[in-house]
């Protein structure tokens, strides 16, 4: 059925024409950047069938991606490398993506919606929305940019960094990640702060 366009819908009928949906992919994993989307849905190209992003396939994600890029009014992303999640906490980092994201979105919006973080000292006019990216289209378009933007990058640094298997886990702590942070120790794109990290890297370095 997807995430309806309830919010939306209100906003464009009282007269708010850019109504951004923002959500962010990568607070959990122990290593990568942490991505935040923000996106425009057009009143008149509606998207049927988007969904929060971590019910679909990743086929089903792509595609959707892809219909997103044709068809929303603004598109874009706003990404926190680790180092700077370890220096500011993950919260935080995740509003610096998010606030990344709003401020390079064209056309500026009038209105976003933002699953379940505010963002102090902004200069939008927001509404934070608990389980957003089930109860809002436009925050379901931005679950999806940003965890189908976040794997792309896990990919690549599964290429500078292949022990540790990036391109299966994104970086999340399953058991073979935890393994490998055993074995290897931590590599750049860790998060030195995140306790699965420094509880490895300490065995790792009793080793």
């Amino acid at each position: 059925m997807g995430a309806p366009y309830r919010y939306e819908g209100r906003a464009w009928r009282s007269g708010l024409k850019h109504v951004a949906g923002v959500d962010e992919a990568g607070r959990g994993p122990l290593a990568g950047p942490v991505v935040a989307a923000a996106v425009i849905l057009h009143p008149e190209r509606r998207i049927k069938g988007l969904e929060d992003s971590k019910l679909l396939t990743p086929g089903q994600r792509e595609i959707f991606f892809e219909e997103i890029l044709e068809h929303a009014a603004g598109v874009e992303t706003g990404i926190v490398d680790p180092e700077t999640i370890d220096r500011v906490n993950i919260l935080e980092a995740t509003r610096l993506a998010m606030h990344e994201a709003l401020t390079k979105l064209t056309p500026r919006p009038d209105l976003v919606l933002i699953d379940a973080v505010r963002l102090s000292g902004a200069t939008w006019r927001q509404r934070a929305l608990v389980r957003g990216d089930r109860r809002s289209a436009s925050i379901a378009a931005a679950s999806i940019v940003a965890k189908v933007t976040r794997d792309w990058l896990m990919v690549e640094a599964d290429i500078l960094f292949p022990q540790y298997g990036f391109i299966r886990h994104k970086g999340y702590p399953t058991p073979e990640h935890l393994a490998a942070l055993r074995q290897y120790g931590p590599c750049p794109i860790h998060r030195r702060t995140f306790h699965g990290v420094w509880m490895q890297g300490e065995l790792f370095s009793r080793s």
